[in-house]
């Protein structure tokens, strides 16, 4: 049995492999939150150059909107396998997903509902 902590660990370690191999980019940083059953992970640095430069020179509504199809399309495409990993760590089943992007700040969030919370064993702290 792993620490929250270790289990935190392990979903920005997992998430991290699975960005760099289904967008082509890791992110430059990655956060796991988990409460309870609930389970939010924070990555940021997550847009290409090409989607920032998409950003940039389209009208804003319109390339913000089409990055924001784009991704969560690709989030969709790969949402079995995203599950797998989260699965896979936790031990529980994803009941769901919701996952939004900040075009403005390069942001993105990925919020999981767990079947129930995982069970964790107590940190040693000195």
């Amino acid at each position: 049995m792993k620490t929250q902590g270790e289990i935190e660990a392990a979903i920005c370690e997992g998430i991290s492999r699975f960005e760099q191999e289904y967008m082509g980019r890791g992110p430059k940083d990655v956060r796991a939150h988990l409460i309870g059953d609930f389970l939010v992970v924070r990555l940021r640095g997550v847009l290409t150059a090409a989607e920032q430069q998409l950003v940039k020179t389209l009208p804003t509504d319109k390339g913000m909107g089409l990055l924001k199809q784009v991704r969560t399309q690709l989030i969709e495409t790969a949402r079995t396998a995203l599950e797998a990993v989260i699965q896979g760590i936790t031990g529980t089943n994803v009941v769901s997903l919701h996952h939004d992007i900040s075009t403005v700040t390069g942001e993105e969030v990925v919020l999981f509902t767990l079947a129930e919370a995982p069970l964790v064993r107590e940190s040693k702290r000195a």
